[in-house]
């Protein structure tokens, strides 16, 4: 009988956290986005270049909608990973490039940094960022966000590469 007296509390609990974690579930989405950007050949080698800041359209109200939710009840937004691309042309790879730092910023919030790579590896077309762990909220949430980017370049770039953006954004918004 004490068995069952005992394990009655810790059966409830078990129970209280795993319906815990699937409301979480419901409660969480993500936001995706892509963008392309074009770099010029005749970088300087080894040293820091930042490259043009692009500007990304958020439409965050529109998505925050399409989930049952709104901005005011969004509570969390990580980066959920960063992955980079290149698309033109289509031989190319990553050797050019030794290490990235991607940063995001908007009008009223400061650039903080949302995901970096260093050691590039070389013979790759496709990159995986490592993200930040930083809170994204205020950004994600606003009209539109900057990305800027410093990157270190290993050995020359001979013509122009199309590289794109996919970014996807851990969104937890609450219940009430």
């Amino acid at each position: 009988m004490k068995k069952i007296l005992f394990l009655a509390p810790v059966l409830l609990v078990v129970a209280f956290l795993s319906s815990c974690d699937k409301i979480a579930d419901l409660l969480t989405f993500y936001i995706e986005d892509s963008q392309s950007v074009k770099i010029a050949s005749n970088f300087p080698i080894g040293q820091v270049v930042p490259l043009t800041p692009i500007s990304v359209p958020t439409r965050s109200d529109e998505k925050f909608k399409n989930e049952n939710t709104s901005a005011n009840l969004v509570k969390d937004v990580k980066l959920d990973r960063l992955t980079l691309t290149i698309t033109d042309p289509n031989a190319e790879n990553f050797d050019f490039l030794q290490s990235i730092s991607i940063y995001i910023s908007t009008n009223s919030n400061d650039r903080i940094l949302l995901a970096s790579l260093d050691n590039v590896p070389t013979g790759v077309s496709t990159l995986q960022l490592t993200p930040t762990k930083e809170k994204l909220d205020t950004y994600v949430k606003a009209s539109s966000y900057t990305l800027s980017t410093e990157a270190r370049i290993r050995k020359p770039i001979s013509r122009d590469i199309t590289i794109r953006t996919d970014s996807r954004f851990k969104v937890t918004a609450d219940p009430l």
